[in-house]
């Protein structure tokens, strides 16, 4: 059986994973909106962090009551919404 050509979440350095590190916890200190690239989704992650859970390495974003569970190692990008 051929493997299915699943892309390959993409590599990056220490530093960048720091910096999203800092931002998210920036975010989640001062209890700030903020929207996520998150590789394998074409839409964005909005909401405010619930909690950053280190034992399963998932970061829960709180939208409207519902809580989303994303991978810390998905995130591509935090920013922050400008509306």
């Amino acid at each position: 059986m051929a493997k299915s050509k699943v892309p390959k979440r993409p590599t990056r350095d220490e530093f960048v994973l720091e910096e999203l590190g800092n931002q998210l916890t920036e975010a989640f200190q001062e209890d700030s909106e903020i929207v996520l690239t998150v590789w394998g989704k074409e839409e964005t992650v909005r909401g405010q962090i619930d909690l950053m859970d280190s034992r399963t390495g998932k970061v829960h974003i709180r939208q409207d009551g519902a809580i989303t569970k994303v991978p810390f190692m998905d995130i591509m990008s935090v920013d922050y919404p400008r509306d």
